[in-house]
């Protein structure tokens, strides 16, 4: 194909909102406790608000230092969708601003998680607008292309597909396939109402069963002695 590497997909097919809202009170580090602790984002991809990541992503690959398809796929997102842009961890140059975060928010958009950086950096901490890149610069893009929208991208160490739930709060980004979800849902709601339990009978002075360390440290052969100065 003479397009490849220089693409849009205009349409994906999005997860249910209802499916998608059901993760809105999960917190991020228990969803990936229930993932094999190995679904989150690189931690090197922050935050720059208060506002928490939740929706659909809407992939962007583009060249280091370059937004023209990210400028695109603004165009083409839809309510909730996440923009998601593949800019390689590249920080030499900004990939948005306060502008494209705000005609974003305009179309209620669910927040960028950029592997990159932005600009703005003040105006962005007061948006309301969920906002994650790697950290700021202010150098401003080219706008050249080439670059895809709409396609597998490699964003922080994660393999992100058109259409994947994106969570973030403050402890990071995780990355759910739909197909994944209902039964995600189930076992990180058990499990966090099982901490809230836990924390609810700390609260009163509850202690909590520890038996699982000694039992951890046993099977994997550790030996335990009483000091003394005599054995060294």
């Amino acid at each position: 194909m003479s397009s490849l590497g220089f693409r849009i997909f205009t349409e994906i097919e999005r997860p249910d909102k209802d499916l998608i809202e059901k993760f809105r009170d999960l917190p991020v580090a228990n969803i990936d406790d229930n993932m094999g602790r190995i679904a989150c984002v690189d931690t090197a991809i922050k935050p720059f608000n208060k506002a928490k990541l939740l929706g659909c992503a809407f992939t962007v690959k583009a060249p280091q230092g370059d937004n023209l398809m990210f400028h695109k796929a603004l165009d083409l997102a839809k309510e909730g969708d996440i923009i998601v842009v593949a800019g390689g961890g590249n920080t030499e140059r900004s990939l948005c601003g306060e502008i494209m975060m705000n005609y974003a928010k305009m179309k209620k958009l669910g927040g960028f998680l950029i592997d990159g950086v932005i600009r703005d950096v003040e105006a962005t901490r007061q948006l309301d607008f969920p906002v994650y890149a790697r950290g700021s610069n202010p150098n401003g893009p080219y706008k050249n292309g080439p670059g895809e929208i709409n396609v597998p991208v490699a964003v922080g160490g994660q393999v992100i597909f058109p259409g994947d739930i994106i969570v973030g709060d403050e402890d990071g980004v995780i990355v759910i396939r739909p197909e994944d979800a209902p039964e995600l849902i189930e076992k990180v709601t058990k499990f966090n109402n099982n901490e809230r339990t836990i924390l609810e009978n700390l609260e009163k002075g509850i202690g909590m069963d520890r038996s699982w360390i000694d039992k951890f440290l046993n099977e994997k052969g550790c030996e335990i002695f009483k000091y003394k100065e005599s054995d060294f």
